[in-house]
């Protein structure tokens, strides 16, 4: 048989050779990452990601630059928690696609997606990831900049990870997609939640990350851009450490005028290191299984607390927290 008259390639097949073709186009290793678990597929088998587990969806990413991390996942998750079934919403800075494609998960078959992102390498990757796992027909995506976004309709929910930290607070990496990503070079959080406001139907909900240190920070910047916080909640990377993000869920004054609900901190980890019952169920409403997570969530065990935060750091899929270290960020 010629190569002419190949059948041309099916499921991981194609994964395989997109990714061959995206580490040609970058030059540079490229994964493929489980984004959702296999539970619940109807429509065809499981493919395998790198660690050669089951999954539902993968993302490519690159492995030198910005990953999917902890609070990406608890970001959509708590989207879910907050908003009522929707047909359509709204991700900002959406970079690879984590956030607005695990809440479209969570929303069901007939949900669409409608996103944005500005970096050119994360919307490349992005397009990927719309393609291979069969969604394009369900997302509609642009490059450009959140902050000059004027889409003519409103969403009933909103989503977004903005970076965390001000420039001058941290060590700026040399990569492009990392520094975007974590600092402020094109919007903070106040950028993120006026342009939610823009876009927010009434009775919507905006959901948002954001670091606990500095989430009075996050809270004035989300009343100054005329919403209030009905909702949050701290995240605990492990027992008996600092809250490391918070979750905020907002609204329109006009649809909320109580005082703010503070919910009781979401505990990752046990102080035994073992992965807590909660988020067990956060993972098997993406489609994994109970139990530990073969993309692990490690946390230093013994760390001291200190007053600089080190955001999530993905090694091959291992997210590690290290609250000893001052604040800093892998430079390359």
């Amino acid at each position: 048989m010629t190569s002419e008259t190949l059948p041309p390639p099916t499921g991981m097949d194609r994964w395989r050779r997109e990714r061959q073709c995206l580490e040609n186009e970058l030059g540079e290793r490229i994964t493929l990452d489980a984004l959702t678990g296999p539970n619940g597929l109807t429509d065809r088998e499981a493919w395998q990601d790198d660690a050669g587990a089951p999954t539902g969806w993968l993302i490519a990413q690159r492995k030198g630059g910005h990953r999917h991390s902890a609070d990406d996942v608890l970001t959509a998750w708590y989207a879910l928690q907050v908003s009522p079934p929707v047909r359509q919403h709204l991700d900002l800075g959406t970079g690879i696609g984590t956030v607005g494609l695990l809440t479209l998960w969570g929303m069901g078959s007939e949900a669409r997606l409608t996103c944005v992102e500005a970096q050119e390498i994360s919307y490349r990757l992005l397009q990927t990831n719309l393609d291979f796992n069969g969604l394009r027909g369900r997302v509609d995506c642009s490059l450009g900049d959140l902050r000059d976004l004027a889409l003519n309709r409103k969403f009933p929910l909103v989503t977004g990870s903005p970076p965390y930290f001000p420039l001058g607070t941290g060590v700026l990496p040399q990569d492009s997609q990392k520094a975007h990503a974590r600092f402020e070079l094109r919007g903070d959080v106040g950028d993120y939640a006026k342009a939610a406001r823009s876009h927010l139907d009434v009775g919507g909900w905006f959901v948002l990350c954001f670091p606990s240190p500095q989430k009075q920070r996050a809270l004035a910047e989300i009343a100054s851009a005329g919403l209030r916080v009905t909702r949050l909640r701290d995240v605990i990377p492990r027992e008996t450490l600092p809250p490391l993000f918070t979750l905020f869920a907002c609204q329109h004054p006009q649809d909320f005028n109580g005082e703010t609900e503070v919910e009781k901190p979401f505990i990752v980890r046990t102080a035994g290191g073992r992965i807590s019952e909660e988020m067990t169920g956060v993972r098997q409403g993406f489609g994994f299984s109970g139990g530990e997570s073969h993309r692990e969530i490690v946390f230093e065990p013994d760390a001291p607390a200190s007053n600089h935060l080190r955001r999530d750091r993905i090694d091959q899929g291992a997210t590690v927290v290290d609250q000893n270290q001052p604040f800093s960020f892998d430079a390359g």
